[in-house]
């Protein structure tokens, strides 16, 4: 990509009125995140060709990615008019018009995309990761067969996150990975090898987009304060995301050696910053999610890079040497399906906030909760409540009488649908309570009002589960054979609460109706829960990073790391 965006750069130098080039050029700037480059290129376009579509689509393109959704929609669809036969320009749309809040046109323009070129793999990724998160289940089954036909056969077009929501194997999340990893790789240049110091602080880097309100930095900021106990270790955060303002985002920044800000900055300028930190060890804590940049870690800015926390699975990558998990969510038997070494933890892999006070509730009719009758919950991301996860929850409601589940509000339409599903699996429709999105607090605070948390499946609640566990809320999983299907699970066992974790889902909408039918069981279970809390080690941050700091400074040390007194 740098060679061939240094040719255009030459070409529109050689040839200024070369349209064609700038177009491409404006590509190949957006491609290596340097949005001022890009934007200027395409800007250079629509001054050759005012009101052309293939220039009008890049400058929308740029205009996404600096975040104005609004003049990036108008932008693109004024290119899908005047290009209607499109399919690449009404991918495009689709992604600003989720960001512009309208998810239901956004859709609309994936349908569209993938009616255009109903043959493309990534057409119909796109149509159908979205169509997941509406839970519109209309030609789910065609949509994930002809995905998953697409990794067998060695398409890199579908994108690994979203695949971790199909009942796909961990062999084919592997594939899936490694094929896009393939692409990255030779998109972007190298720096120079680099080494592990052999003496003084381990420099121990993060990169991801969520350093502030957001699970990320919920999940790590505790482990960070406490890692400033350990002198060996010089933490480093790498900010893709600007400052929210958060609370959270202040904690992180007292908590760590420095935060350094990259958002909006250009691949090779961010890998080029943590090079000249001197990092040692790099972990990304985005991998394949949203907003990452595995562009980045592609070109090799750490001597030991790792994969841990944020994407669940492998990466595929040959820029990761490590994936940090624990025995129970990455078994012996998963081995294989990593590209990664292992590296396990003594305690489940995923730190909390073990910090946070629980606020007082609210009271049931303020949420839209019956006065009586057993509150089931699942506040998983509406992508996670497929057909299958949804027909166990409303087995669970025929069978306890008066019950409600109690779901987070998804996009669009996605509530409606699912009352719509309900009320064809004979339960109620008015049984199905919606909780809008609130800030952290408040929304855990909620837990206190549910029962028992009802997990999915294939893709487990991971951050959610932590958060009912804090707030003493039980969860009843079903581990499945991939590391996202088995999260919550490791969270129970680490908590010494393995009769949670059901062997399949017969079982799993069995142990839930016996549990709603019996409060006397649910109560002492939530006894038990509150007690585990206090004496397991999950919740402990402290022991969490003492574990962390021991990890790190083996893995250093057999790579020439000899200490912080070594001289």
């Amino acid at each position: 990509m740098t060679n061939e965006r240094d040719q255009l750069r030459h070409a529109v130098t050689r040839q200024p009125a070369d349209f064609i080039a700038w177009v491409m050029l404006a590509d190949a700037e957006l491609g290596m995140g340097d949005i001022g480059a890009g934007e200027a290129a395409a800007l250079r376009a629509l001054q050759l060709r005012p009101e052309h579509p293939e220039a009008l689509a890049r400058l929308g393109r740029a205009r996404w990615m600096q975040g104005r959704h609004d003049a990036a929609a108008n932008l693109l669809q004024r290119a899908c008019q005047l290009a209607p036969q499109h399919p690449g320009m009404a991918v495009w749309l689709a992604h600003v018009l989720e960001d512009a809040h309208q998810p239901e046109a956004a859709a609309d323009a994936y349908r569209r995309a993938h009616a255009l070129a109903p043959g493309e793999a990534y057409m119909a990724a796109q149509r159908l990761n979205w169509q997941r998160r509406l839970c519109d289940w209309r030609d789910l089954d065609a949509l994930s067969q002809q995905v998953r036909h697409a990794v067998a056969q060695g398409n890199p077009a579908v994108e690994p996150f979203a695949f971790l929501s199909e009942e796909a194997s961990a062999g084919e999340q592997l594939a899936c990975a490694r094929q896009r990893a393939n692409v990255v790789v030779h998109s972007v240049p190298r720096l120079p090898p680099a080494r592990v110091r052999h003496h003084g602080p381990l420099r121990i880097g993060f990169l991801s987009n969520g350093f502030g309100a957001h699970p990320t930095g919920l999940l790590t900021v505790a482990l960070f304060e406490q890692l400033r106990a350990h002198p060996q270790l010089q933490v480093h955060l790498f900010a893709l995301n600007g400052d929210d303002g958060s609370a959270l985002r202040a904690r992180l920044h007292a908590a760590a050696s420095a935060l350094h800000d990259v958002s909006g900055q250009a691949h090779a300028r961010i890998a080029q910053h943590i090079r000249e930190t001197g990092i040692d060890l790099l972990f990304d804590l985005r991998g394949w999610g949203g907003g990452g940049t595995p562009e980045v870690l592609a070109m090799r800015p750490a001597p030991l890079q790792l994969n841990w926390l944020a994407y669940p699975g492998t990466s595929g990558a040959p820029w990761i040497d490590h994936v940090l998990a624990d025995a129970f969510v990455l078994p012996p038997a998963l081995e294989p399906a990593f590209s990664e070494q292992v590296l396990r933890l003594p305690r489940a892999f995923q730190p909390s906030d073990n910090t946070r006070q629980l606020e007082a509730p609210p009271t049931r009719s303020a949420c839209g909760l019956p006065e009586q009758g057993v509150v089931f919950c699942c506040f998983n991301n509406s992508y996670k409540l497929n057909p299958r996860s949804m027909h166990r929850l409303l087995q669970v409601l025929r069978g306890v009488p008066g019950s409600v589940l109690w779901l987070l509000s998804g996009p669009g339409q996605a509530d409606q649908r699912l009352r719509e599903v309900a009320r064809q699996q004979q339960v109620d429709p008015q049984r199905l309570v919606f909780m809008a999105k609130l800030p952290h607090p408040q929304y855990l605070a909620r837990y206190q009002l549910a029962d028992l948390f009802l997990d999915t499946h294939p893709y487990n609640a991971h951050t959610t589960a932590s958060d009912a566990l804090w707030a003493g809320c039980p969860v009843l999983t079903t581990p499945g054979q991939t590391f996202a299907a088995r999260v919550a699970g490791s969270l129970n066992h680490h908590l010494g609460l393995d009769e949670m974790n059901m062997a399949d889902d017969a079982s799993f909408v069995a142990r839930a109706i016996a549990l709603g039918n019996d409060p006397g069981d649910l109560q002492a279970l939530r006894t038990r829960l509150r007690q585990a809390r206090n004496d397991r080690d999950l919740f402990d941050m402290q022991g969490f990073a003492a574990d962390f700091s021991a990890m790190a400074q083996q893995l250093a040390g057999r790579h020439g790391w000899r200490g912080i007194d070594a001289g």
